[in-house]
């Protein structure tokens, strides 16, 4: 089992943001789940930026025509009350793993940071391929199961899968092998 230890302390602790971008508001994507996902990210920034720890951002900039996420869209603008603050690192990919192409590894590696706490979007997508990869080089990682959110999917088969089976099945897939998965206010009561 790679990338699930004992959780040692909650000091120096990084906060990895996936994709907290305004293109997953377009509608090509369909309804999201978790509709607390907002208001629990805000939660886990908040409490990370009042203690001073560290807190990373990953932002995707698609190569596929149209997307809402390409440089040149709207969509390619963080939420809001995502926009990074003097200090917070950002790391821009192109792949689903925040890891594939960025310094993010290596950032990680020199200042020590070793404790991921992961939240963002989407669940199946991007959080879970950079929640693999994290476990795989051997970090210690948390993913936030109410601080990230999917969409539904088409099986191969045509079925329509709904955004919360895809949502639960991915933390399930994640849990126990690559990370361990909590809740927003679990990882906050241990602050």
């Amino acid at each position: 089992m790679t990338g699930v230890r004992s959780m040692e302390s909650s000091n120096n602790r990084t906060l990895l943001l996936i994709d907290c971008q305004k293109g997953f508001d377009d509608p090509k994507w369909g309804i999201r789940n978790n509709p607390n996902f907002e208001e629990n990210t805000k939660s886990l920034i908040h409490q990370w930026r009042l203690e001073n720890q560290n807190v990373v951002h990953v932002r995707h900039s698609s190569t596929e025509d149209g997307s809402p996420l390409q440089p040149d869209a709207p969509g390619f603008e963080y939420y809001d009350w995502a926009i990074p603050v003097s200090g917070e690192k950002e790391f821009v990919k192109n792949v689903n793993s925040g890891f594939i192409g960025t310094d993010l590894e290596a950032y990680l590696r020199e200042s020590g940071r070793t404790h991921l706490v992961i939240a963002g979007l989407t669940t199946n997508h991007c959080v879970s391929t950079t929640v693999r990869m994290a476990g795989n080089l051997g970090f210690e990682v948390e993913l936030v199961s109410d601080a990230c959110a999917t969409f539904p999917r088409k099986s191969p088969d045509g079925d329509m899968l709904d955004a919360d089976l895809i949502h639960t099945a991915a933390l399930a897939s994640l849990h126990g092998e690559f990370c361990t998965v909590k809740t927003c206010s679990q990882i906050l009561n241990n602050m």
